[in-house]
């Protein structure tokens, strides 16, 4: 796609161009290894890498055009930009390459730390079902209808962003539901992106290896709000203290729904079963497939953002009753044999681990033990490793502490760092064991008939990530593997 270079500038930047602004452009790259003959390449600084030192490998590369905060050397037969955002600036940039691509769909996001997979899956399995094409972007997958494209981040870079957005478009797609990360709202991936809807599920102890604080991590979901068009309505949940903070500053219309306090949509749960829940919705009852008072919350927002987005009540409600949700959330591995069942949940932050154990405890009639394994990720926010650890060691009969994704750190130093939070009677019920499958093969042999083990942090991942290689690893085929199922 070839466009004119003064074609695409986004106004309202102070900007200083040096070279010629008639060129053509043949594409944009933030990846200096990417940039090919007629691309813009735009220096992005990082928390590890400065774009700025690879601006002669993207010209050496193709590049003829260069966005940037300082042209330390400047060479002949380029352009150069310089601005003091060049990430914002290249929001704008990328929003005009490829056509103002998110004006011509509905495109709503949905932020905060747990809640955030499924309730964008279901958004995009609600709609399918209405008879839209939809988009998909989401730490499972992308999806363009019924393609399917592997993702690699919650929300892509901001190239890969605007390129997937586009494909979307040009493939007739009507509506896009995809997550926001606190990430991709610090580091401005999602500016030049006009949302139709924001969505806020909830804030808990997550990514402060990244943010540092928790007011650092508040804040930079709360900008996702802050930069919505009037045009635009904000869904934020009541219940969580954090929820009426996110809309303080924003333009877009106000909506909130809960369970506990007064809001727009209120949701009381009336049953909840191992089968799932039996809700009221404002003043319409419903049978639900998904499990646990914190999807009684992720119900309440998809059929909020439903209503907002023009569809009917009683439509909503008869497609969402029959909805399952997304992989790797909570998903249940019966062993018919024994009445063994095994649970796979992405829960990786102490909330979402306390939500599922407790959840677990409240559908398990039959006092059945529970035996947790879970780990914590390496690289990661160390913070929140013996709050993990104490977490699982409240709610469970029996826990093994094991491996997660260790990255670059030593799997035993983790847990050591795991089994810190833990007092002398927790660790009675715990033990360790840093290989992830000989934990899993553990926890089925140390278990009953009728008992429920819980795997818990990997959810949908098909891999283990160890000293820079990815290895398969997918702890729903390991238990279906130890029941006797394959």
């Amino acid at each position: 796609m070839i466009k004119k270079l003064f074609d695409i500038l986004p106004v309202d930047f102070e900007t200083k161009i040096i070279g010629d602004s008639t060129r053509n452009i043949s594409g944009i790259e933030i990846d200096s290894r990417g940039v090919k003959d007629g691309f813009v390449y735009a220096a992005l600084r990082g928390t590890k890498v400065d774009g700025h030192a690879f601006i002669n490998n993207a010209i050496n590369n193709g590049a003829v055009c260069i966005i940037c905060e300082e042209a330390a050397e400047i060479q002949e037969g380029i352009t150069y930009i310089v601005t003091k955002d060049v990430r914002s600036f290249l929001g704008g940039l990328l929003d005009n390459y490829f056509g103002n691509a998110s004006e011509q769909l509905k495109l709503v996001g949905v932020t905060g730390t747990n809640g955030k997979t499924t309730v964008s899956t279901l958004l995009f399995q609600l709609f399918s079902a209405f008879g839209y094409k939809c988009g998909l972007i989401s730490t499972v997958e992308n999806r363009i209808a019924e393609d399917i494209i592997p993702a690699t981040h919650t929300t892509p870079d901001a190239v890969r962003l605007h390129m997937l957005i586009a494909e979307m478009r040009d493939a007739a797609c009507e509506f896009i539901f995809m997550e926001v990360s606190s990430h991709a709202i610090d580091q401005q991936r999602i500016a030049g992106l006009k949302f139709d809807g924001a969505l806020f599920t909830n804030i808990t102890h997550d990514h402060l290896d990244y943010h540092l604080t928790m007011k650092n991590y508040i804040a930079a979901k709360k900008l996702f709000f802050d930069h919505l068009p009037s045009s635009a309505f904000a869904l934020v949940n009541a219940d969580d203290k954090n929820g009426l903070v996110m809309v303080q500053n924003t333009k877009a219309r106000k909506l909130t729904y809960g369970l506990r306090t007064m809001c727009d949509y209120k949701v009381k749960i009336i049953e909840s079963s191992v089968q799932g829940l039996h809700l009221r919705i404002n003043d319409r009852e419903a049978y639900f497939r998904l499990i646990g008072e914190f999807n009684a919350y992720n119900l309440a927002l998809v059929f909020g953002a439903a209503r907002e987005l023009g569809m009917e009540t009683d439509d909503v409600l008869a497609i969402l009753s029959g909805l399952r949700g997304a992989e790797g959330r909570f998903e249940q591995i019966v062993d018919n044999n024994t009445g063994k069942c095994g649970i796979v949940d992405y829960a990786h932050t102490p909330d979402a681990l306390e939500n599922v154990l407790e959840t677990i405890h409240k559908v398990n009639q039959s006092g059945s033990k529970i035996l947790t394994v879970v780990g914590c990720g390496g690289d990661r926010d160390a913070t929140k490793r013996p709050v993990m650890a104490k977490v699982a060691c409240t709610w469970s009969d029996k826990v093994i502490l094991t491996s997660d994704n260790p990255r670059s750190e030593d799997p035993e130093h983790i847990l050591d760092e795991m089994e810190a939070g833990l007092s002398s009677e927790d660790k009675i019920k715990m033990i360790r064991i840093s290989d992830r499958r000989q934990a899993i093969k553990t926890a089925v042999m140390m278990s009953g008939n009728k008992d429920i083990i819980l795997v818990a942090g990997k959810g949908h991942e098909t891999y283990q990530e160890i000293k820079g290689e990815k290895f398969p690893f997918d702890d729903k085929k390991i238990l279906k593997e130890y029941f006797g199922m394959e």
